[in-house]
């Protein structure tokens, strides 16, 4: 019975591998096709006969796009990087003192002010749209990094997070830190955020990911080419007359390769930060 058991064991053992394989794989083919198609040129692209790989890479296609007149790429990537990294600084420091504020000082509404920060979750973001570009324009912020990142900076689900986090931050730490005459907000700094760095890679990481993917609000704000995101400067290949495949390829290629790398150096960050969250109030 025990070798029927262990010979269970070994073949749920191997079917959760070839499946965990077969998952990765399909999920490595959009990655493959920005690839492929990005070093090909148009005949490669738009051909019956499929091949892996094209039997000429064209390299060139990388500083092709860049010196396109009609795509500031390069201009695009610079803004992007500032606009999610303004937008990530801000919203983790801003949810983290809210966060924090939550969990530890004491008052009367806390729990009231806690869901009505929830309640927003539920508020559509088209219903905001208008009221939010009506008040941006008014300010003048129209094509500008003001415009681009400070509408954007509060974010509910953060503040969530790092609330939960703190909840279940040991109280001893900032007991023994009181004793040594520190308030709040230098317990905050000098106790809480070095030992909470799993959730703010975490809640960093999202926010970066979620502030450079951001199609709609960069669109709407970003009306002088100067101003363009990587996502905007993309969507103009939709609107094109001759749609030039290859250096669209390329160009979403180079658009997702920053959040890869992101991605790849904090994952475990991710999921550690998460773990730590909890539930319980």
């Amino acid at each position: 019975m025990r070798d029927a058991h262990d010979a269970l064991t070994r073949a749920g053992r191997a079917l959760r591998i070839v499946l965990l394989i077969a998952l990765a794989l399909l999920f490595l083919i959009p990655f493959y096709l920005l690839v492929r198609n990005g070093l090909a040129t148009e005949q490669d692209i738009t051909a019956p006969d499929w091949t892996f790989f094209p039997h000429d890479l064209q390299w060139s296609n990388l500083t092709e796009v860049f010196r396109d007149p009609n795509l500031p790429m390069g201009r695009a990537l610079l803004n992007s990087t500032l606009i999610a990294v303004a937008t990530t600084v801000g919203t983790v420091l801003l949810a983290s003192l809210a966060g924090y504020g939550l969990a530890r000082i004491p008052y009367r509404h806390s729990g009231i002010v806690f869901y009505a920060i929830l309640g927003t979750l539920m508020v559509p973001a088209a219903v905001t749209f208008v009221p939010s570009f009506v008040l941006v324009s008014s300010l003048g912020w129209i094509s500008t990094l003001r415009g681009l990142v400070i509408p954007t900076l509060f974010s509910a689900f953060a503040c969530f997070i790092f609330r939960q986090y703190f909840l279940g931050f040991p109280k001893e730490l900032e007991d023994a830190a009181r004793v040594d005459g520190l308030g709040y907000w230098r317990t905050y700094w000098r106790i809480v955020v070095p030992n909470a760095r799993p959730v703010f890679a975490a809640v960093g990481t999202i926010v970066f990911i979620g502030a450079w993917n951001a199609f709609l609000w960069p669109l709407v704000i970003g009306q002088d080419q100067e101003s363009w995101t990587v996502q905007v400067a993309l969507s103009t290949f939709t609107t094109a007359q001759n749609l030039n495949l290859h250096e669209l390829f390329v160009a979403a290629a180079v658009s997702i390769a920053p959040l890869v790398l992101v991605f790849l150096l904090l994952q475990r960050y991710i999921v550690a930060g998460v773990e730590r969250t909890g539930i319980d109030d």
